[in-house]
């Protein structure tokens, strides 16, 4: 969950630290630090807090060096202090070290090195790593140019768990030695600089040109060179890759938040990752995939496996396979799915989906499934991300970076590739009738303008907030593909106003939740299934009558006079509706926040990238 950025050229590297630092505060993080070659050895700059307060300490303008590492902490092994803060030094202050990740063995190397003589003077795992890598340089008695590399090679082979590491000594002052494993880390260049970071918005300002890693290979830099090596230190070839996102989309283009800027980018993001795969004339297009008719009738199920919204994008993608291809899908939480030890095998697809593309559990998920056969299929928004990288076959969103902590673009994005991918593998079986399909394909390609059309109930959501904002309990309603908008909504609202929701199938709520309903309580409910509007009006008229205020989103012919707001949306094919109908959600939650006076961006206790377990 941490970030980590790095630079390394001619131009002073506090100030390019410390912006790279401050582009990833979305991340979420408690504390902050950078560390410098100088002059007269290795500085180190750290404190507790946001980037400004590293920013303001006395002493970090004077630093003058051109190589240097940088680090937001969030705390997973002691808590948030400037002790515990990165980065971390050995004893002898030869090596810095940045490390985001989690190192599962860091007790046992630390008594190892307690009893060869180090001392610890943090509560993390991370500060075995300098020491580690200080304890196999002074055994070597090898003074070539690869004993700094070989030092760093061998404390790496010991960590168990997921790094990527930034490494920098006081007795190389020209090199940077980087490395991961199952963790983010990518490395943009250009003439005489490399820029280092986790998420490539934090360095497109400078380039657009990136290498990016596999696990466990080993990056010598200098201002004028990458060389690759693997885990035998033999030189591998690397090619650079072209990243064409806006650097401008990293900003917030006028609006006073990053999650505004991305709710209103969702016509654009849908454009984007619609591309060139739906056409009226032909069948959907994904070069990538090479799935056959054969091998989509040998599945005996699906797996959709995902965390948190993702899981949520991923449950309307198990209602469009199963009802356009007939094949069993079940979505499962992927800190869940390794432990109940899931039935897979060869006839089974998984498919994992990741905004970050960096979810460790998701990964865990991942790996287990290829150990028992399956095919494996991820759909991420970052190109060359750990998951795209791992799974047999990947697809992208093409929603752009997406900065707040709460997603909104990315799950809308999530949400319509799945339903593409669903019409691909129908178009594939041939099970489907093809006029049905066209009219799915016509809805898809007419959503960006029904969700410029939906984005104008913000006004009325925006007066909806002020009266409900100071509250302490709301619950959402919906049935069947409305159920699934429900949960995201609640998810949204608990993330960044902080206030206690529930979300419940509308037939369930007699069966228990209706006893929580008093006088005065806000009850949103989604409508946009015509199959299941009266069963859903029956269901709210219930919390109506116990005095409950009601919100309702629908594309529906309702009377309105028996709710106190309806949001009108355009109506659209049952699938693909909760792209629209969570967009007034999306909305509602943002401007509750706005009015608790929230940072809507960066909300507590959470990170944009989940890279532990």
């Amino acid at each position: 969950m941490c970030g980590i950025v790095g630079y390394i050229g001619t131009k002073k590297a506090c100030p390019i630290l410390l912006a790279g630092l401050s582009r990833l505060e979305y991340r979420g993080y408690d504390s902050a630090g950078i560390s410098t070659i100088e002059k007269n050895g290795l500085s180190l700059m750290k404190d507790k807090g946001r980037v400004k307060n590293l920013s303001n300490l006395d002493g970090i303008d004077n630093l003058e060096g051109t190589i240097g590492i940088a680090h937001t902490r969030w705390a997973t092994h002691g808590k948030p202090s400037k002790e515990n803060s990165h980065p971390h030094q050995d004893n002898s202050q030869t090596f810095s070290v940045v490390h985001n990740g989690i190192i599962e063995n860091y007790n046992e190397i630390r008594k190892f090195l307690t009893d060869s003589g180090y001392n610890f003077y943090s509560q993390t795992d991370t500060e075995v790593i300098p020491n580690l890598i200080h304890f196999y340089f002074s055994k070597d008695t090898v003074n070539d140019e690869l004993k700094f590399l070989r030092a760093v090679k061998n404390a790496c082979l010991d960590l168990k768990g997921s790094f990527a590491i930034e490494v920098i000594s006081k007795l190389y002052p020209e090199n940077m030695i980087v490395v991961r494993q199952d963790s983010p880390l990518v490395i943009g260049t250009c003439e005489n600089e490399k820029y280092l970071s986790s998420d490539i918005p934090a360095i497109l300002s400078y380039t657009r040109d990136f290498y990016l890693l596999n696990d466990l290979e080993f990056v010598v830099l200098t201002k004028n060179s990458a060389k690759f090596y693997d885990i035998n230190l033999k030189l591998i070839k690397k090619e650079t890759q072209n990243i064409e996102w806006n650097a401008s989309s990293a900003e917030k283009d006028g609006y006073d938040d990053f999650m505004l800027k991305e709710i209103y980018e969702q016509p654009i993001a849908i454009r984007e990752t619609i591309g060139s795969k739906i056409s009226m004339d032909n069948k959907c297009e994904f070069d990538e995939l090479p799935f056959t008719k054969e091998y989509l009738k040998s599945l005996n199920r699906i797996y959709i496996v995902a965390c948190g919204t993702a899981m949520h994008a991923g449950l309307s993608g198990k209602n469009a396979i199963e009802k356009l291809c007939k094949i069993p899908v079940e979505v499962d939480i992927a800190s869940e799915f390794r432990y109940r030890n899931p039935i897979i095998d060869k006839k089974t697809l998984c498919i994992f989906i990741s905004q970050s593309g960096e979810t460790a559990d998701t990964i865990a998920a991942l790996k287990l499934s290829k150990e028992k056969g399956a095919k494996t299929l991820a759909i991420s928004n970052v190109i060359g991300s750990s998951i795209t990288r791992e799974a047999d076959y990947c697809i992208y969103t093409h929603a752009g970076p997406e900065i707040a902590v709460a997603s909104t673009k990315a799950y809308t994005s999530q949400v319509l590739l799945i339903n593409i991918l669903a019409i691909y593998f129908a178009e594939i079986l041939e099970n489907c009738e093809t006029k049905y399909l066209n009219k799915l394909k016509n809805d898809i390609l007419a959503l960006p303008k029904k969700i410029e059309e939906t984005l104008k109930c913000n006004d009325t959501i925006k007066d909806f907030s002020k009266k409900i904002y100071q509250e302490k309990d709301v619950f959402f309603l919906g049935r069947g593909i409305d159920e699934t908008v429900a949960r995201e909504a609640s998810l949204k609202l608990k993330e960044i106003s902080y206030i206690h929701s529930d979300s419940y199938p509308a037939g369930e709520l007699k069966h228990g939740p209706i006893a929580l309903i008093e006088n005065g309580i806000t009850v949103i409910s989604i409508l946009t299934d015509n199959n299941l509007v009266k069963k859903t009006v029956s269901n709210i008229q219930e919390v109506i009558t116990r005095g409950a205020k009601t919100l309702v989103i629908t594309n529906q012919e309702l009377d309105k006079n028996m709710f106190d707001i309806v949001i009108d949306i355009p109506e659209t094919n049952c699938f693909i509706s909760p792209i629209l109908s969570v967009i007034p959600l999306q909305l509602l939650a943002y401007y509750i926040s706005k009015e608790k006076g929230l940072d809507v961006d960066k909300p507590r206790n959470l990170a944009k990238s989940v890279t532990v377990e």
